[in-house]
């Protein structure tokens, strides 16, 4: 609560309570940085994916044959490369869809979204992140 009724500030919203930055995102494990990979892919920019991207998608489940992580996040990263070419206009967000396998089945098709943005927040070099569609 501001105790201060005639205090100004920068923002239209008023003082900042609490903010929550990509670093300490990435250094409580909730993103995780993929930058290397996704340079090797071609993508000039810092890319990020969620926890749960990772977990889902990343992460090989228990008794799965055949998959490891380097080739499912090279699955993920360069299918982002494929959307990002196809985009058309100006956009900060894409889809990216892929199959993957998560079980000895058949791959299914999963959708995801990327969404460019700045890279932290005091710092608006852009960056990527890769999330669920319902992760916003």
């Amino acid at each position: 609560m501001n105790t201060e009724p005639n205090k100004q500030t920068d923002s239209p919203c008023g003082e900042v309570i609490y903010a929550y930055t990509r670093s300490q995102a990435v250094a409580d494990g909730v993103q995780v940085e993929v930058t290397k990979t996704a340079k090797e892919a071609g993508i000039s920019i810092p890319v990020f994916l969620t926890r749960t991207v990772f977990d889902a998608y990343v992460a090989v489940p228990p008794n799965v044959q055949g998959q490891d992580e380097a080739g499912r996040l090279w699955d993920i990263v360069w299918m982002l490369r494929f959307a990002i070419s196809r985009a058309r206009g100006h956009t900060d967000r894409v889809p990216v869809a892929l199959y993957v396998r998560n079980d000895n089945q058949r791959a299914k098709l999963i959708k995801l979204i990327a969404q460019c943005g700045p890279l932290d927040m005091d710092d608006p070099s852009p960056a990527i992140t890769v999330m669920m569609p319902d992760e916003d």
